[in-house]
């Protein structure tokens, strides 16, 4: 994810998120936040998604994922996912965690077929409706590049 993408991330966190981050929270996350890693995943030139997460020691923590509109049912999320798994491992992850909403059935299914598990729940996490968030964890395969 480069500066001049932000605009485009913005418009997909409307149409995914009740509680879209602003331009000034992806500004800070690419220029000061030396945990942060963005990427953007584009379909014929255009962004169809993005994901983002912090990577901390050994542990890579999701802190957005979206697929626009237009563009979900194509599995792009689940290669989103990977893509993090991959970066992640490769720069030294051993397992990668993330917040998702207890009525998110999709996205969970979707992270449990990446390999997560729910492991505890965190009460009122979410500030537009106090929805709970499920924690979820999963291990990381180490990462081999091909030789």
């Amino acid at each position: 994810m480069k500066l001049n993408d932000i605009d485009t991330i913005c418009e997909i966190e409307q149409e995914a998120f009740p509680t879209p981050w602003s331009a000034g929270a992806f500004y800070n996350e690419l220029v000061n936040n030396h945990f942060a890693h963005y990427m953007v995943m584009e379909v014929d030139g255009v962004i169809a998604g993005y994901a983002g997460m912090w990577l901390i020691m050994d542990e890579a923590h999701i802190t957005n994922i979206a697929v626009r509109a237009p563009f979900r049912g194509r599995k792009l999320g689940e290669r989103l996912v990977g893509e993090l798994q991959k970066t992640a491992s490769f720069m030294g992850a051993a397992k990668m965690t993330l917040e998702v909403r207890v009525t998110n059935v999709v996205a969970q299914n979707l992270y449990v077929k990446m390999g997560f598990r729910s492991v505890g729940v965190r009460k009122g996490y979410y500030t537009d409706n106090n929805e709970d968030a499920l924690i979820m964890w999963a291990e990381l395969e180490k990462y081999h590049p091909q030789s």
